[in-house]
């Protein structure tokens, strides 16, 4: 397993392929590496870190986690 602990561009692209593989996410495209800036790596990792611990997820949860995803996205 990858060391996580730094804010690097590399880790934060681990954390977002891992989140949108364990959610098994149909639309993988609207949430790519790039459009997360490492001002938010901390929350990510959190949230990464929840997101593996989970074997399932109810649709309600798997809404919070992406409008929180979205929340942390770059502004256009």
């Amino acid at each position: 397993m990858a060391d996580l602990s730094q804010p690097t561009p590399e880790n934060l692209a681990t954390i977002i392929e891992g989140i949108k593989s364990k959610l098994n996410m149909a639309n993988t495209a609207v949430m790519r590496p790039e459009d997360f800036d490492l001002v938010h790596y901390e929350d990510l990792l959190y949230l990464y870190n929840m997101v593996q611990k989970k074997a399932t997820f109810s649709i309600n949860e798997m809404t919070a986690i992406v409008e929180e995803l979205g929340g942390m996205r770059k502004q256009s």
